[in-house]
């Protein structure tokens, strides 16, 4: 049998992925886009709305006073058009002037080119007459006077605007980001919570930091989770109860049997008085296992050496074929309850496989981080969709085992409380033909 190969690191291309998709499905992204497009928003209806105030303003009270001062400014000037006056009037005011005509050219700015002129023009203008009517004038000798803003040189322009612009609004988003962060932070506890309830750890509840919806919300699910320990609690309590109630006399009842000659119903009764007394053993051991490594008594062990074992001592003549990895290191290991481990899968693999043409198979394998022990038979299988379900206690389908073959549905159930317990993890696939089961154990002393 062929030792299971190590996993492919994930392409980053994959991870890129995986993070891009994480990142949309974030409830902190989303907020903090959600306050961008709401900035966006805002912005483009101010703008829009300052727009059309400054329109109706101009329009109203701006314009008539610059077409009144423009007039001014071009009598000052004179017909014919004095250059010495315009001159003085550039110098004084931030304007630039340009006069053509008949016998006077002149530009305050001659090296703005004739595109500048189009800047002249009154972008708000209206009625009809064009943006040249309000910045220029012609005289009454034929020469056109033209207004305009100055020329502001390069040095004095405030080139630092837009940079500090996009820099506050970098800050604003790292501050939008770091508020819901800190607003939502209680969704972390709420979740590492929901994770340890879900695997049985009622031990640490959550730790409300907040008075608000989501501390209430831990709250309520900290009852909830003392609710589910109770319950589970007073479960485990009244199993064992009973459990223990009908240790007495079932042992009255198997040594009133032996004392009864021997006969076939002697027999039957004797085969079904064991069953019973495994099937009590193997609840009470699942309800100690249930408490993880506080169950455990550990020692290092060599798993290929326990491997060996227990097919030796419960399985030899069976036709198991082994493949064992040299080399593997020593494991923290319970050895009574590893036994218990491969007692229960090879059991199962002689009982759903036997009918096969090829034996059982076990081997073990060293993995990056881990030890692996594979069992596999060569059965008919189990359906995909009860895969799942095999490792839950009495659980028993019905197209893999019938109870004329033995088994209550606890074999597997233990075989995974034993690979929890020891911090590792069991897992099932339809191997093709036949059932694998892997259990991954951690490399720690």
């Amino acid at each position: 049998m062929k030792a299971p190969a190590v996993a492919p690191p994930v392409p980053s291309r994959w991870r890129g992925r995986w993070q891009r998709s994480r990142l949309r499905r974030s409830l902190k992204w989303r907020l903090v886009s959600l306050f961008l497009l709401l900035a966006l928003a805002t912005t483009v209806v101010f703008i829009g709305g300052a727009q059309r105030l400054l329109r109706s303003g101009w329009q109203d009270y701006a314009r008539p006073l610059v077409v009144d001062y423009v007039d001014m400014l071009a009598a000052q000037i004179g017909s014919p058009p004095d250059v010495a006056k315009a001159l003085a009037l550039t110098q004084r005011l931030p304007l630039r002037i340009a006069i053509e005509g008949p016998s006077v050219h002149w530009n305050s700015q001659p090296h703005e080119t004739d595109e500048r002129h189009s800047r002249w023009r009154d972008p708000l203008a209206g009625d009809g007459m064009g943006g040249d009517w309000l910045l220029a004038r012609t005289t009454a000798d034929g020469h056109r006077v033209t207004f305009g803003l100055a020329t502001v040189p390069a040095h004095d322009r405030p080139r630092l605007v837009g940079w500090t612009t996009l820099a506050l609004l970098l800050l604003m988003t790292a501050l939008a980001y770091a508020v819901v962060r800190r607003l939502l932070r209680p969704l972390d506890d709420i979740h590492a919570g929901a994770v340890r309830f879900g695997q049985g750890d009622f031990s640490q509840p959550i730790r409300p930091r907040r008075s608000d919806e989501l501390g209430e919300l831990a709250a309520q699910i900290n009852t909830m989770a003392a609710e589910l320990q109770q319950r589970l609690d007073a479960k485990r309590q009244l199993l064992l109860a009973i459990s223990h109630e009908l240790r007495s006399p079932l042992t009255r009842a198997r040594l009133n049997a032996e004392l009864v000659d021997d006969s076939a119903p002697r027999d039957a009764l004797l085969h079904d008085l064991a069953e019973m007394r495994d099937l009590i053993n193997d609840l009470l051991e699942g309800e100690r296992l249930a408490t993880g490594h506080a169950a455990l008594n550990t020692e290092p062990s060599d798993l290929n050496g326990l491997v060996e074992e227990v097919i030796a001592a419960h399985f030899a003549g069976r036709g198991i074929a082994v493949a064992l990895s040299p080399g593997l290191p020593l494991l923290a290991l319970d050895r009574a309850r590893m036994r218990l481990l491969l007692r229960n899968l090879l059991g199962n693999a002689l009982r759903h496989g036997g009918e096969a043409g090829e034996p059982p198979q076990v081997a073990t394998a060293l993995e990056a981080g881990a030890v692996c022990l594979l069992v596999r038979d060569h059965g008919p299988g189990v359906p995909e969709e009860q895969l799942a379900h095999l490792t839950e206690a009495f659980y028993r389908p019905d197209s893999a085992r019938q109870r004329s073959t033995g088994g209550v549905g606890l074999g597997l159930y233990l075989c995974r409380l034993v690979a929890q317990a020891h911090g590792g993890r069991l897992e099932l696939r339809n191997a093709q033909p036949g059932l694998e089961v892997a259990v991954r154990l951690p490399r720690r002393p």
